[in-house]
């Protein structure tokens, strides 16, 4: 089975993308085939996986983003068509796209961290900009109408801060306009490049079940930054995960 649908990934521009205003990102749909989409969709790992993220403090005095966790690291278990995803996406094809994207060359190293994130009611994502290790996001969407109705919320919100605030910073959403609100379901996904004002984020979830949740699953592009290498000695990768052992 393929997940990537390079023609979806072969029609976005990369000049539109990179002139794109606050900041570059791109909003696709389909990204994936349908029936990978549907497949992975039904294969999402279990919350009882996860680890509860909340309350966590930020930086700079942004509000926490509570949500739970699941960090892929190389040979963990997980459902079979999760990986073959993964291995797509540490393939030719998305190399190829992610550079074309990003304007990198193929020497250029770039390493890819994953993630599942699941959000439950009331949860969401202060305005922040990403840390400078994070080149690029990618978020996957894996809801439709009856799982997760846009009424509940979940738009990602591109923000526009005007070049009022540095990335080090903790402005609310009312300190922010919006440039964009995504509705990523229907296997829908977004990609940003991260600059000093890159600033997005999600208001509080309106879903009336708190055992309903917004899951995603999130792709970084990290470059080796001080920071990757520090920890690349200490054992663990770019998020500051402990890499296993083989």
């Amino acid at each position: 089975m393929t997940y990537l649908n390079s023609k979806c990934l072969d029609a976005v521009s990369a000049e539109s993308f990179r002139t794109q205003k606050p900041y570059p990102w791109a909003h696709m749909r389909e990204t994936l085939t349908n029936e990978g989409w549907n497949k992975l969709r039904e294969t999402l790992p279990d919350m009882s996986e996860f680890q509860r993220m909340i309350g966590v403090k930020r930086a700079y005095g942004q509000a926490p983003h509570n949500r739970g966790i699941l960090h892929y690291l190389e040979g963990m278990d997980c459902a079979q068509p999760w990986k073959e995803f993964i291995a797509e996406l540490h393939g030719k094809t998305y190399d190829v796209f992610l550079r074309r994207m990003l304007g990198l060359s193929p020497s250029q190293k770039i390493i890819l961290t994953m993630e599942w994130y699941y959000a439950w009611q009331g949860c969401s994502v202060s305005p922040h900009c990403d840390a400078r290790r994070k080149l690029a996001t990618h978020i996957f969407f894996f809801a439709n109408d009856e799982d997760w109705p846009r009424e509940w919320g979940g738009d990602i919100l591109i923000l526009d801060d005007e070049g009022r605030y540095k990335a080090h910073s903790a402005p609310s959403f009312e300190d922010l306009k919006v440039a964009a609100s995504l509705d990523l379901r229907k296997n829908g996904s977004l990609l940003f490049q991260r600059t000093e004002h890159s600033w997005h984020g999600v208001r509080p979830l309106q879903s009336p079940d708190p055992g309903v949740y917004r899951k995603l699953f999130i792709v970084t592009v990290n470059i080796p930054t001080f920071q990757v290498w520090w920890r690349g000695v200490r054992g663990k990768d770019p998020d500051g995960y402990r890499v296993r052992v083989r």
